[in-house]
C-alpha cells in the first residue's frame, strides 16, 4: 500500500462504497418494501412493518469495492472469504423469507464460517504452541458465535452502524501503522463505507433494515478483520475493538441460560434493548454506544506495539467501560 498512498486510497475506497452502497439501497427499498417485510415480533424495537434486504447493497458494495481494488493493486481476490461471504448472505436471504429451523441453519453458518478458517494458511496462528487442529477448532466456534451474535445485537436502528464503523475504521488506521495486511485494510474500508452509505436509511425510524442477509455477512467479515488481527499477533486490539459486543451478547446468553429460558427464541433481554425499555431513546442508546465503540477503538490502537502489561491493563479499562455502559442500561434512565 505503501507505494500508492495509503491514506488516500483507503479514502477512495471508502467513498466509493459508500456512494454505492446508497445507490443500490435507493433503487432496491421499493422491492423490498414490496416483497420483504419485517413485522414486529417479541424481539422487535420497531412497531410497524418495515422494509428488511438493505444487507443486499451493503455486501455488494463490499465485495465489489474491495474485489475490484484488490484486482487493481495485483493482490487477487481471496476467493474462500468472498465465496463464504456470498453463501452466508444468501444463507440470511433465505432465513428472511422464510425461517430456517435452528440446527440446519447453524450448520450453513459453520460451513461458512470453516471454510474461511480452515483454508488458511498453517502458518497463520494465535497460540503457535496449541496444536493447530485444536486451535482451528476453538477458532470456528468462537467465529460462528461471532456471526450470530451481530445478528443478535442488530435489533435497534443505527445499532450495527455504531459497532462497525468504529471497529472498521480502526483497522483502517492499524493497516496505515502497519499493524495489518493490504487485503484486511481494504475490505475494512469497503465495509466502513458500505455501513456509512447504509446509515441515513437506517436512522431513526428506520426506512429499512439489515436483514440477515446483511448482520450474517457483516459478522463475518468482521469476525476475519478482528481474526487477521489475532493472527498478526495484536491479540488484545482484537478483543477490545467488538467488546461491547461480545459483553452484551455473552452476558445475555449466560443470564437466559442460567433461567431456563429457550436462549434460540427472540426476546428484547439484550442490555441495549432493556435499556429503550427503561426511557432510553434509541438515538441516545445509539449514541452511546457509538462513543464507547470509538474509545474501545482508541484502546485497542494504543494497545499495539506496547508490553503485555500495558496491554492488558488497556483492556481491562475497556472491560470497566463496557461494564460501566451495560450498569447504566440496566437501570431506570433519569432523563
Amino acid at each position: 500500500m505503501n507505494a500508492l498512498n495509503p491514506d488516500r486510497l483507503a479514502i477512495v475506497v471508502l467513498l466509493a462504497a459508500a456512494l454505492l452502497s446508497a445507490a443500490l439501497i435507493a433503487l432496491l427499498r421499493p422491492l423490498l418494501q414490496r416483497y420483504a417485510l419485517a413485522r414486529p415480533n417479541a424481539r422487535s424495537s420497531h412497531v410497524v412493518p418495515t422494509p428488511q434486504g438493505a444487507g443486499i447493497a451493503v455486501i455488494a458494495a463490499t465485495l465489489g469495492v474491495a474485489g475490484i481494488c484488490a484486482n487493481l493493486m495485483g493482490l487477487g481476490v481471496p476467493a474462500a472469504l468472498f465465496a463464504a461471504t456470498a453463501f452466508i448472505a444468501l444463507v440470511g436471504f433465505a432465513d428472511d423469507l422464510r425461517p430456517i429451523p435452528v440446527l440446519p441453519r447453524l450448520l450453513l453458518q459453520a460451513a461458512a464460517v470453516g471454510a474461511i478458517i480452515f483454508l488458511a494458511p498453517a502458518d497463520l496462528r494465535v497460540v503457535p504452541s496449541a496444536p493447530l487442529a485444536l486451535e482451528r477448532s476453538v477458532l470456528l466456534i468462537a467465529g460462528l458465535w461471532f456471526v450470530n451474535l451481530v445478528n443478535f445485537m442488530d435489533g435497534l436502528d443505527l445499532m450495527t452502524v455504531a459497532e462497525a464503523v468504529p471497529i472498521t475504521g480502526a483497522m483502517i488506521l492499524l493497516g496505515l501503522l502497519g499493524q495489518l495486511p493490504t487485503l484486511p485494510v481494504l475490505m475494512a474500508a469497503a465495509l466502513c463505507g458500505a455501513m456509512i452509505g447504509f446509515a441515513p436509511f437506517n436512522r431513526p425510524v428506520a426506512k429499512v433494515f439489515l436483514g440477515d442477509v446483511g448482520s450474517l455477512p457483516i459478522g463475518l467479515l468482521l469476525g476475519w478483520g478482528l481474526l487477521e488481527l489475532a493472527w498478526h499477533q495484536e491479540l488484545i486490539a482484537a478483543l477490545l475493538l467488538p467488546l461491547y459486543y461480545l459483553t452484551d451478547a455473552t452476558l445475555t446468553l449466560f443470564r437466559r441460560i442460567a433461567r431456563g429460558e429457550p436462549f434460540w427464541a427472540a426476546h428484547r433481554s439484550h442490555f441495549y434493548q432493556r435499556a429503550t425499555d427503561n426511557g432510553f431513546s434509541v438515538s441516545r442508546v445509539t449514541a452511546n454506544v457509538f462513543l464507547l465503540n470509538l474509545a474501545l477503538a482508541a484502546l485497542a490502537i494504543a494497545s499495539t506495539g506496547v508490553s503485555t502489561a500495558v496491554g492488558c491493563a488497556l483492556l481491562i479499562l475497556g472491560a470497566l467501560l463496557v461494564g460501566l455502559t451495560l450498569y447504566r442500561f440496566a437501570r431506570k434512565s433519569a432523563a
